[in-house]
């Protein structure tokens, strides 16, 4: 293994979305780490949120937070855990759950109290540094297990293996897109069969919801966005209608749709304000909107008071699904043929190219969901 690898580095909010490759030293994996060989990361519209200054991340910095590829060391007494060890192919959740603190301790690795405050907060891992650094020692702050790069540091606990038959490169997805659809559809939403669903904005985690809300046994599910493209592929993954709503009143057509009555759950995956606000309006009587984008900044939303207490509405966060029971439970449904990462990604890049492929992200470009590529 060489001593150096090349990475995507994004040197801060006053450069703006923009990375550059550079070289520098492998990082080491401690106690409790696994150093990956990274084969490919995935384009996520959170990394440009980062890159735009959108959310507040320290730089300079690595990026990227679903990730597949082959187990090449193992921390210092690091035991390995569900598979996870030397030559084993996995997949990397961005949640990357510590195990001990009390959230952990109680199934919630969503919810994992060092993952927000150390990795999210400070861009470091669990004692409170980073993996990364430049040839002049510079730290690098790692936005989850920084998977732009050729290796990664990863904890034990964010890993799965990746099942035999599933395309590779494509498998990076899994740690985010699809991983996050599930925590939406199966613990915040907690779907039940023949529940009429809405999905609002159809990226990667949009179509990932519709795959497996149908897969849960969703009625009608009814994909919406401003792209007729978007929603030609929705009900190719299993929504059975699109409505587009740059030219028609998506809460009118929702309804209409659903007989009047407006559907169980909406899923809102854009975090903007207009998105959010028209999700909560779609709703049934009881129904819940589950809210799954990120937003730009300190944005809001409002809802009326009066509908929501007299109708019984539920507006629920999800950031993630859980990582040691969930992203295994992702994997099978890879494995299984019922989420295709195949139809799920239309686009891959090099590393070299990570940069259009967040600038193509950043236009609209990407159906689905995009990959980059380490091979050269």
């Amino acid at each position: 293994m060489a001593d150096t690898m090349r990475a995507a580095v994004w040197t801060g909010k006053e450069t703006g979305p923009t990375l550059q490759i550079e070289h520098i030293p492998v990082p080491q994996p401690k106690q409790g780490e696994v150093l990956v060989k990274v084969s490919a990361c995935g384009v996520c519209h959170t990394d440009l949120h980062v890159m735009k200054g959108e959310v507040a991340f320290p730089s300079p910095a690595v990026l990227g937070h679903e990730i597949s590829g082959s187990v090449v060391a193992l921390g210092p007494d690091t035991t390995p855990v569900r598979g996870v060890d030397v030559g084993a192919k996995v997949v990397g959740a961005f949640i990357m759950p510590c195990g001990q603190c009390r959230q952990c301790q109680r199934g919630r690795d969503d919810m994992c109290l060092p993952f927000f405050a150390q990795n999210r907060l400070k861009g470091t891992l669990y004692d409170g540094t980073t993996r990364l650094h430049r040839a002049d020692g510079t730290p690098l702050a790692m936005y989850s297990m920084a998977g732009l790069a050729e290796y990664s540091v990863v904890p034990i606990n964010a890993l799965a293996p990746l099942h035999d038959g599933i395309p590779e490169a494509a498998a990076a997805i899994l740690g985010c897109a699809a991983f996050t659809a599930y925590g939406a559809v199966h613990q915040t939403a907690a779907l039940q069969p023949g529940e009429t669903v809405a999905v609002v904005a159809i990226g990667g985690v949009g179509s990932s919801i519709v795959q497996l809300a149908r897969a849960a046994g969703a009625g009608t599910i009814i994909a919406v966005d401003i792209s007729d493209e978007k929603l030609d592929a929705a009900k190719k993954l299993g929504a059975d209608h699109g409505v587009n709503s740059s030219t028609t009143d998506s809460v009118a057509a929702v309804r209409e749709l659903t007989g009047g009555a407006g559907v169980d759950v909406a899923f809102e995956v854009l975090g903007r304000q207009q998105t959010f606000e028209q999700a909560v309006k779609m709703l049934t009587d009881g129904g819940r909107m589950v809210a799954v984008g990120i937003a730009a900044g300190a944005a809001t939303a409002s809802i009326e008071i009066t509908p929501l207490v007299r109708r019984g509405l539920r507006v629920m966060g999800s950031f993630g699904g859980r990582t040691r029971q969930d992203l295994p439970a992702v994997i099978d449904l890879a494995a299984s043929g019922v989420f295709s990462v195949e139809d799920t990604v239309t686009r891959t890049y090099s590393l070299d190219a990570a940069g259009e492929a967040f600038d193509a992200l950043a236009r609209g470009e990407i159906q689905g969901r995009a990959v980059i590529t380490m091979a050269p």
